[in-house]
């Protein structure tokens, strides 16, 4: 597909079908990269998008407990007292 830069404010830029946008999942924010004369534009990755999957999945095998002994919950009032 060929298309024109066109100018935006202060700035030049690209408009891009809905048909291309849907067909590589752009939708706010997008990874722009340079490589010589070529320009990438993907997706960009959204962060913490399954934790909640991974959490479940450590849950069930058991494996969610603290590493660090020194945030143990170690007074009284800790073991009493606190609550999430």
């Amino acid at each position: 597909m060929k298309t024109n830069i066109i100018q935006i404010g202060n700035s030049k830029g690209i408009r891009l079908p809905k048909s291309i946008l849907d067909q590589c999942c752009l939708k706010d924010a997008v990874e722009i990269e340079v490589v010589g004369n070529v320009l990438t534009i993907r997706a960009a990755p959204m962060p913490r998008e399954k934790w909640s999957q991974a959490f479940a999945k450590m849950a069930e095998c058991n494996d969610d407990k603290l590493l660090d002994r020194d945030t143990e919950l170690t007074t009284v009032w800790d073991r009493r007292e606190w609550r999430w």
